[in-house]
């Protein structure tokens, strides 16, 4: 039997990649969202009959192969797609001083603090001047200069250009300079080689340290990487004190769940325990939304790669 792959609620640029084939399909009369919902799903039954395949709405491998001629998307982009949503960004979103990270952008939000913002916009640079001046405009040379500065400098500059009460604003022309970059190629290409290295590839290195082989176990470890940073000492040593020989790869994601999110910060505590354990068993609400369906997100309790 074919596994399923994508279902309702699924979202992220790989929902928006079937959505424009439909669309090319002439089955899908809305514009390209990268939300799997009902009009998606019916365009999906559409494209299913058409090839005389079970008429379900979901996607399936079978379905899948059909409609994009191309390899099912890897775990590492499925993972990816969840987190994204839970962190409610996308390629352009850029947001202001709300946290103490200077500016936060992009698909999982790199930060001015953290680096990976600088490293992605001097990247961009380095590969194609014109295309980021295209984008910044008078400000480039400011904004790169920012880049060099002591970290003192930064912040004091990301606090002067953030609005609103809670600085989570961007003034402009940043927050268009930095959305119009973020919808090239060339940014969104960078944006995702920065998660593959910097939090997709130790998220497994995690994995494998506590024996997790699923998809839901790679997902769990990449949402800690991107949400907390990796798994403290202090949980770490939780972890271990309370696993028992034999616990179920389950159980032991609930653990890792409930051991990170019991060192968050106490604001943020619950928050943290309810998405990682949407992860870790496979379905849960986030934010007081309706229950995510990894499983419809093309992640599910199987060996993953």
């Amino acid at each position: 039997m074919s596994r399923l792959l994508f279902g309702l609620g699924a979202q992220g640029a790989t929902i928006s990649r079937v959505q424009q084939r439909l669309i090319d399909e002439g089955l899908l009369a809305t514009k390209v969202d990268g939300d799997f919902g009902g009009k998606t799903k019916a365009a999906v039954e559409a494209f299913q009959k058409s090839k005389n395949l079970p008429q379900t709405g979901d996607i399936d491998e079978t379905t899948w192969t059909s409609l994009m001629n191309a390899p099912v998307p890897p775990v590492s982009d499925r993972a990816l797609a969840l987190t994204a949503t839970f962190e409610g960004h996308g390629f352009t979103l850029a947001q202001g001083n709300f946290d103490g990270a200077g500016i936060t952008w992009g698909i999982i939000g790199f930060t001015l603090k953290g680096g990976e913002l600088g490293k992605i916009l001097q990247d961009a640079y380095a590969e194609d001047p014109d295309l980021v001046r295209s984008c910044f405009g008078d400000k480039t040379d400011e904004l790169l200069a920012h880049l060099k500065e002591p970290w003192a400098t930064q912040l004091a500059w990301a606090d002067s250009i953030s609005t609103g009460s809670q600085k989570a604003g961007l003034a402009e022309p940043w927050k268009s300079a930095f959305a119009k970059l973020g919808s090239t190629e060339l940014a969104q290409r960078l944006q995702s080689e920065r998660v593959q290295n910097a939090y997709y590839k130790p998220a497994l290195a995690t994995a494998l340290q506590w024996g997790l082989t699923t998809e839901l176990g790679a997902a769990l470890c990449f949402d800690i990487h991107v949400q907390n940073g990796g798994i403290g000492s202090k949980a770490a040593d939780k972890i271990r004190a309370e696993m028992t020989p034999g616990m179920s790869e389950k159980d032991v994601r609930v653990l890792i769940a409930n051991a990170v999110a019991d060192n968050a910060i106490e604001r943020w505590r619950e928050d943290v325990r309810q998405r990682k354990l949407a992860i870790a068993t496979g379905e849960g609400s986030v934010h007081d939304s309706a229950p995510f369906v990894l499983r419809y997100w093309g992640l599910d309790d199987l060996v993953g790669s």
